[in-house]
């Protein structure tokens, strides 16, 4: 319907609404009706097609067809027991995928936008998803667009529709009915439309058209279904598993021929090669990765951290730079009295209280226009409030003294006087006058100065000389001054009553630093992240916060203003930009100019933003981080995280909790792939060495099932490491087998093969006729003591505690009773080909199997020695 052509009472008559909006009953039936203002998202999948789709997998499938042959030949046993496996593997990766599928929706609730909706004529914040055809909205710049509305007042209203016109400026909006039924879009100007930005002003609109039935959802129906981004790990992974996939057909290739050429069955050496293929290609990977990663989102968002783009829990790990805005991220956006002065004294604890100081206190509670609400919160001007408080700290509460002493008042602030005056009846029948305002300008009003001794006449120089020094550490000072009158002025002006003043006292204000932020600054610093001030505050403020905070020294070149940074060219910035840690007085355009000069200097940038003004740097930045409380929807739109507590300790958290993630992802994939890479040199080695094929297809799937499911899962569980936020940043573009994780695979891998083709050859050269299941029994509780010791990268695990992380003890445990269960009880010993071992050959598989253990805590201790040698040469 072309509702740009209706008037605007026309649109509420056939809308059945008006100015009002809806009442909340007309809304629900409505949404009932209507459905959710969303745009369809790909079907999902049932969880039986997420079932199936476990046997997808080539590999897979090629197995069950062995396995049905393997029944047809007469070997139902076989058949039974690899069925069930694979029946396991499959329910183990539906369990992974449903929980990120789980995982994700909920990520994906969280960042459901909000509009301001106006019903029965009250305004009220509610989930975009809710609105409904008649549903009046509220609009003001930063906000986005939550559905197709027709235009009903506005106020300067300008909203960016380049998402749907291609036009890059915005365009203004009006009320008035438009004739051109043939108007495109682009010149639909009393309309709004779904997931445009409003970019300036204020406006309402009656909503005409919601989810699918919007300009935006008639797009969405025609664009073909996307595919789901992966991430650069994911991608990376999956390259290797191609590689991977083609070395293990070799090698599976080789094993089938040596085995058919020694003369075992070709069935068995067939079933033998597609399980060794099956357990050595890590295609679980992909799945475990995702899961981490969502699995950590969620966790981050208990940090108040929502991350809404999952690869950026990735890219955490390589920040190198975080720039942060200052005010309300930093500091705690809220202005306290920090010094007040008496003359050039500064009073100390104890002194506020002091009778000879009463007028000072009384002229910061009554010349104030700061007020408390029902709750006891004080409102006003930031400033005005600040007074308020440390008046009222000190025990001068404005309700109390203005009973006693009650304005008959005032001359506003001007900006032109730079000072406002509020007059009152005082003691004794008399009247006064409290003046407040630059202190450059009251000097030049009074006559005399309080001072800890008395009054004395004014020293302009020495006044002048206090307040610059209060500036320098970066205060916002305020003098206070006030005059008795024995009557009230008839002529209430700045020209009678701003004379003659008492200067008592100067009051520094400034939004002190949050007090963890100090050591959050520190943490950075130590993780090899420079932290960087944004802000648009004086330079003298900008370094003072900064200092305190620990991001600046004394160094001139540490801070630079936007007016400097706007006359440099962009070779002059990037040749000194990774020197400067304040920009102060900067437009929020100009933040983008700082992500692109970090970047071009190969530096990986966390930028903080909360205007609409800040989205494309956010947008440009490697981590945009956009303010969940002061953030505009367009901010957050363009963000990959969202601080809930608009806190620069949650980013620092957030990076924290991104190493840990990245750690365990790296761990479980060290311990699959060194694990899977002995089962195939056990395979490789012991034909070639003219040892039987040392393990059946059942061992090898079960211990690709017990051994890779409970205990490798149970590692992204991990705590996170002691010293994560002691090493450098890592570089996104570095294999995920870089810092010897590659090395490591091979010979733990080479170990763990030769081990238990040693166990083989011992047992088989002695005749004994458990053979078999010692070398299934020693590969497998290898792989067990193998996830006990990469649970950390360094520190060994009785450093750590065998408690820190139960969900792995309570793997291992499991694993280890399941093993014994499939040695020890007779109807398992049919199913998985094993024999019941005595006592000392269970002892002797237990002592070989800690080998692996003992030699990567070994590998560990190692390296833990040649650091400490290292950081001792270089001290």
């Amino acid at each position: 319907m072309q509702w740009h052509l209706k008037s605007i009472e026309d649109a509420f008559k056939e809308l059945g609404t008006s100015a009002e909006g809806l009442s909340q009953e007309e809304a629900s039936s409505r949404l009932l009706l209507h459905g959710p203002n969303e745009l369809l998202e790909k079907k999902k999948k049932t969880a039986l097609v997420m079932f199936l789709d476990q046997f997808k997998d080539f590999m897979i499938l090629v197995l069950i067809a062995a396995a049905a042959i393997s029944g047809i030949i007469g070997e139902a046993t076989d058949t039974i027991a690899i069925i069930v496996i694979v029946v396991l593997n499959a329910v183990i990766g539906f369990v992974q995928e449903y929980r990120a599928e789980k995982a994700m929706a909920a990520l994906r609730k969280m960042t459901a936008p909000n509009a301001t909706v106006i019903r029965g004529g009250a305004h009220a914040v509610v989930p975009a998803a809710e609105l409904v055809p008649g549903d009046m909205v509220y609009l003001e710049a930063g906000n986005v667009v939550p559905a197709d509305v027709r235009v009903v007042e506005s106020a300067q209203l300008r909203v960016d529709e380049a998402a749907l016109t291609g036009e890059s400026v915005p365009v203004q909006k009006h009320h008035d009915t438009l004739h051109d039924e043939h108007s495109p879009i682009g010149d639909r100007l009393n309309m709004g439309y779904k997931g445009t930005l409003v970019t300036y002003g204020r406006g309402t609109g009656v909503v005409v058209g919601t989810g699918m039935e919007t300009e935006l959802g008639r797009i969405a129906a025609m664009l073909q279904e996307g595919g789901e981004v992966k991430t650069p790990l994911q991608r990376r992974l999956a390259q290797f598993g191609k590689k991977l996939s083609v070395a293990i057909f070799v090698i599976c290739a080789i094993v089938f021929t040596v085995g058919v050429l020694r003369g075992e069955q070709v069935m068995l050496m067939l079933l033998t090669a597609i399980s060794l293929a099956v357990a050595a290609i890590p295609e679980a990977l992909p799945a475990v990765i995702t899961i981490s990663l969502a699995l950590g989102a969620k966790k981050l968002v208990r940090q108040n951290a929502l991350i809404r783009k999952l690869p950026a829990v990735e890219t955490l790990g390589s920040v190198t730079y975080i720039c942060s805005d200052k005010t309300g991220t930093m500091t705690l956006n809220k202005m306290a009295v920090q010094a007040i002065y008496v003359g050039s004294h500064r009073l100390g604890a104890g002194e506020h209280d002091a009778g000879r100081y009463g007028d000072l206190f009384a002229a910061l509670a009554l010349s104030n226009d700061a007020r408390t609400d029902a709750e006891g919160n004080v409102m006003g001007d930031p400033t005005e409030v600040a007074l308020y408080n440390v008046a009222h700290q000190h025990g001068y509460d404005r309700k109390a003294l203005e009973a006693e002493f009650p304005r008959v008042a005032e001359i506003p602030f001007d900006s032109d006087r730079k000072c406002m005056t509020t007059l009152h009846k005082w003691h004794d029948g008399k009247f006064v006058s409290f003046t407040k305002g630059a202190v450059d300008v009251l000097v030049r009003k009074a006559i005399n100065v309080l001072t800890p001794e008395g009054l004395k006449d004014v020293d302009a120089l020495q006044v002048q000389r206090t307040n610059e020094g209060m500036a320098a550490d970066g205060l916002r000072v305020l003098g206070l001054a006030m005059r008795e009158w024995d009557t009230l002025p008839e002529d209430v002006s700045a020209e009678t009553a701003e004379t003659g003043l008492t200067i008592l006292g100067m009051a520094g204000m400034m939004d002190p630093p949050r007090p963890e932020v100090r050591q959050a600054v520190a943490t950075c610093r130590m993780a090899g992240i420079k932290p960087v001030m944004i802000t648009g505050d004086h330079p003298i403020t900008a370094r003072a916060v900064a200092r305190q905070l620990g991001i600046v020294g004394d160094a001139p070149d540490e801070l630079i203003e936007g007016v400097a940074l706007k006359g440099l060219s962009i070779e002059e910035f990037e040749a000194r930009v990774e020197h400067i840690s304040v920009y102060a007085r900067v437009a929020p355009e100009q933040k983008l100019m700082i992500v692109k000069a970090l970047q071009d200097k190969g530096q990986f940038v966390a930028m903080t933003g909360d205007g609409v003004n800040d989205a494309p740097a956010l947008r440009r930045a490697d981590i945009g981080v956009a303010m969940g409380i002061t953030g505009t929807d367009v901010a957050k739109e363009a963000s990959d995280m969202v601080l809930r507590d608009d806190n620069f300790t949650t980013i620092i958290g957030a990076i924290k909790e991104g190493r840990r993630i990245f750690d365990n992802i790296r761990k479980f994939i060290k311990y699959t792939m060194s694990s899977n890479t002995g089962e195939i040199w056990t395979l490789f080695l012991a034909p070639l060495i003219g040892l039987p094929v040392p393990l059946l297809p059942i061992h090898i799937l079960w211990i690709n099932l017990a051994t890779d499911g409970l205990p490798g899962l149970a590692l992204a569980a991990e705590p996170t490491e002691r010293g994560v936020m002691k090493r450098p940043p890592r570089h996104p573009k570095e294999s995920i087998f870089a810092h010897g994780l590659g090395a490591h695979m091979i010979w733990v891998g080479l170990l763990m093969g030769f081990v238990a083709v040693f166990s083989q050859a011992w047992f088989f050269s002695a005749g004994n006729p458990h053979w078999q299941t010692m070398v299934f029994t020693v590969l497998c509780l290898s792989q067990l003591g193998n996830a006990m010791a990469v649970r950390s990268t360094d520190e060994s695990l009785f450093s750590i505690g065998l408690f820190s992380n139960k969900y792995m003890l309570g793997a291992v445990v499991l694993t280890l009773a399941l093993q014994m269960a499939i040695i020890y009880v007779p109807f398992l010993n049919t199913i998985f080909k094993t024999a019941p071992l005595s006592a000392p050959e269970l002892a002797i598989a237990l002592a070989l199997s800690t080998v692996v253990f003992v030699a990567v805590e070994v590998e560990k201790l190692v390296r833990r020695r040649l650091s400490l040698r290292h950081k001792t040469a270089l001290s």
